[in-house]
């Protein structure tokens, strides 16, 4: 009994690797369905320079805080009227409707941006080094030079680095390797009160409410309005 046992277990073993090449085999040779590609969409110029002007318009869009516009109801849109349908609102009823939902879309931003701007501004005073001043405007001596501090009338030489509060940077001369010259009364308040306080070789950092930059302006695509700003300044040479 112990020999058949054994037997039969010697035999279950080598069978196995039978089966399993069996079913191995099996699935090998069953039909796999193969994947076709889908044709490429922009097959035509005109597929691409549909799709450009597409693009542009999306990205118009997204600029001005549109971004969340239901696509299925402006293609809708779009060909009514360009194939002359019957719009289902008129025109002045439409520009009404953007111009609210732009004029709110901003009171949000603004209203998000200066309490941000505000937090910012409470929290980052308390930080060793920095420097308040009764204006709102809070600045960070990296390098403090020896020379002269120019006046409103002067003309100043700066590098800068610009950035958000979140680090987002919009503008920097540094980056383009080119330094640039400007009126110190032909800037942004913050930056006029700091430049006339900065003696020539000095390297601060400003930190900007928005009342003293661009206020409740949009300044390019990424300074929105009631924005805080950093800048690094170097005050490189007074201009004569």
């Amino acid at each position: 009994m112990i020999r058949k046992a054994l037997l039969l277990g010697v035999l279950g073993v080598a069978t196995l690797p039978g089966y399993a090449q069996k079913k191995k085999k099996s699935k090998k040779d069953e039909a796999v369905p193969v994947a076709v590609a889908p044709a490429p969409l922009l097959q035509t110029k005109l597929d691409t320079i549909s799709y450009a002007i597409g693009l542009e318009f999306g990205g118009m869009l997204k600029m001005q805080g549109l971004d969340s516009v239901k696509t299925e109801i402006l293609s809708k849109a779009l060909k009514d009227a360009m194939n002359n349908g019957t719009p289902l609102i008129t025109k002045e009823q439409g520009n009404m409707s953007v111009s609210d939902y732009l004029q709110q879309l901003k009171a949000e931003k603004m209203q998000k941006n200066k309490v941000a701007g505000e937090q910012f501004l409470a929290e980052n005073k308390t930080k060793p080094g920095v420097v308040a001043l009764p204006s709102g405007l809070q600045y960070q001596v990296i390098t403090e030079g020896t020379g002269p501090k120019p006046t409103i009338n002067d003309k100043v030489k700066t590098h800068y680095h610009g950035t958000l509060i979140d680090g987002t940077v919009f503008d920097s001369s540094v980056e383009r390797g080119q330094p640039i010259s400007f009126p110190v009364s032909g800037v942004i308040k913050g930056w006029t009160e700091a430049l006339q306080l900065m003696p020539v070789g000095s390297k601060w950092k400003l930190f900007i409410p928005s009342d003293l930059a661009y206020g409740e302006r949009q300044a390019g695509p990424k300074i929105g309005p009631n924005s805080a700003l950093v800048f690094e300044v170097e005050l490189i040479a007074i201009e004569k």
